[in-house]
């Protein structure tokens, strides 16, 4: 526990360093596209001393100077399984986004979605030295919370303090300076497969960058595409990529839940290549151009060209109605859909205040499918798109791209970490998880 803490406080000091030099790359390795965004900051980050603990701790303003997206390449799952071809795509989507730029850089932050994403609720309590609430008060009971044996081969990707109680106030969002006895947290911990990060780390490091950050995608999807009220709340973000869909909750600004299904709109491309027998490239093209899940009287009489080169005229000049192809495609969405409903289930989310189902991500495009998704979801179902960032080229303003600008919110106002304070090396806390994940139930 202890090297990644300083890994990550390495991290945290790196980015701090490049945003004084003006820019950094943002870096979102999917299953199905690679992108790359550069990021100019004017002016220093605010103190975080003024600024506070909480979401938006250590604003600073930034704008959009490159854009590059490539194909993905050896990923799948989120997760890197050929090193050579991912290193060559990365180059290739830095490269193009440095020249649209004219500037190089040297500093990335990145997200991925795989890693199989496990959270955790903890909870810890101390005395106060004094009767009020310092920045070394917080370190400490950050230090008291009890964490869980994450397991053989996981890291912590991501910790916050997602609410603070002194007393008997609880719901407090930063305690320092005010006067009190006792100072509580709770912490929402999220761990993922170590090997995956290790892998992603290696690779940024053949193409000769430095890591600067390191986010999951289902985290950075939920601050770009939930609006205010919703992350204050309780709100799910459902990001369906290519090869996951992430799930992430959040209440009272902060992400409480994440999970990831191992299924995705490469897994419904895939089926119309098996079902209608034609090449990946083909069936993409059919599914973006004419694919739906919800059938009407009229998909009978549209007739879809698949086309084709094999050289067999009866097979290249097949037809199939829009029907046949909804039918193909409805059962994979169900799947993905009944699979989500089960993670937000096991996540307590139906005791929420508010239980509003937000879908982004490249496969949310599929016509119908936010009605489907309030069939199997629950009634509050809407299309997100990602929150408009000055400088993004329209092209990368699309659910496609919500966890590439939310990527880029993180960077400029990362949330306030478990390693933005000075533990004391002592405490590095290895003891036994006391509560359940469902912590946030009895909390809010």
């Amino acid at each position: 526990m202890t090297d990644l803490y300083q890994a990550q406080r390495a991290m945290r000091n790196m980015r701090k360093a490049a945003l004084q030099r003006g820019v950094i790359a943002i870096l979102d390795v999917g299953t199905s596209k690679i992108g790359c965004l550069i990021l100019r900051f004017d002016g220093a980050e605010t103190d975080r001393e003024t600024e506070g603990v909480g979401p938006m701790a250590g604003q600073a303003q930034f704008r959009v100077i490159g854009a590059a997206t490539t194909r993905s390449r050896g990923v799948r799952f989120g997760e890197i399984t050929a090193m050579n071809e991912t290193e060559r795509a990365i180059r290739t989507v830095v490269r193009a986004a440095q020249k649209m730029a004219s500037v190089r850089v040297d500093h990335v932050i990145a997200c991925f979605s795989g890693a199989e994403p496990r959270s955790y609720g903890l909870a810890g309590d101390v005395a106060l030295q004094d009767s009020v609430v310092t920045e070394n008060d917080v370190a400490r009971v950050l230090a008291a919370c009890d964490v869980p044996d994450i397991g053989q081969g996981r890291e912590v990707l991501h910790a916050h303090p997602v609410n603070f109680a002194l007393d008997h106030r609880s719901g407090l969002g930063d305690p320092r300076g005010q006067i009190g006895n006792r100072l509580a947290c709770d912490m929402h911990l999220m761990t993922v497969d170590a090997a995956v990060i290790q892998n992603l780390l290696h690779c940024i490091k053949r193409c000769d960058l430095d890591l600067a950050g390191l986010a999951s995608s289902a985290y950075v999807s939920g601050i770009s595409s939930l609006v205010e009220d919703e992350q204050e709340l309780g709100a799910a973000c459902i990001d369906m990529g290519g090869g996951t869909t992430g799930i992430s909750i959040f209440l009272k600004k902060h992400m409480i839940y994440a999970d990831s299904v191992r299924l995705g709109g490469d897994h419904v491309t895939s089926d119309i290549s098996k079902g209608l027998q034609i090449p990946l490239a083909v069936a993409e093209r059919i599914k973006t151009k004419h694919g739906g899940v919800q059938a009407t009287g009229m998909d009978d009489r549209e007739m879809i060209e698949i086309g084709g080169d094999s050289g067999d005229w009866e097979k290249d000049r097949r037809q199939i109605s829009r029907t046949e192809l909804i039918g193909i495609m409805r059962p994979r969405v169900e799947e993905i859909l009944e699979e989500v409903r089960s993670r937000l289930d096991v996540a307590g989310f139906e005791a929420l205040p508010s239980q509003q189902i937000v879908l982004t991500g490249g496969a949310s495009q599929i016509p119908g499918l936010d009605m489907l998704a309030a069939k199997i979801l629950g009634q509050r179902v809407r299309m997100g798109r990602p929150l408009r960032v000055q400088g993004l080229p329209q092209a990368a303003t699309g659910p496609a791209f919500a966890s590439t600008v939310g990527l880029c919110l993180f960077a400029a106002h990362p949330q306030d970490e478990w390693w933005d304070f000075d533990i004391p090396s002592e405490r590095y806390p290895a003891r036994s998880l006391k509560r359940a994940v469902k912590w946030f139930k009895d909390n809010w």
